[in-house]
């Protein structure tokens, strides 16, 4: 499945929490959120190209069709 191209970094923070993620902090332009013991650092930037989205879904243990639902 292909990524979007224009997913902020707000946007994909909006759809990791619809999955249980809470922010824990943010560190300058990058919030981490966690879920148990899984951490995922966001950069709030205006749009996430698609490896580092990709990368953020991977770390986030979630396949990408799951995630773009919630987008």
């Amino acid at each position: 499945m292909k990524l979007p191209r224009d997913v902020t970094g707000a946007e994909a923070v909006r759809a990791l929490q619809r999955h249980g993620f809470v922010l824990v902090r943010q560190t300058g332009s990058h919030q981490i959120l966690r879920k148990a013991s899984v951490s995922v650092v966001v950069p709030q930037h205006k749009s996430l190209k698609p490896g580092t989205l990709k990368g953020l879904i991977a770390q986030a243990g979630l396949s990408v069709p799951k995630f773009l639902e919630e987008l």
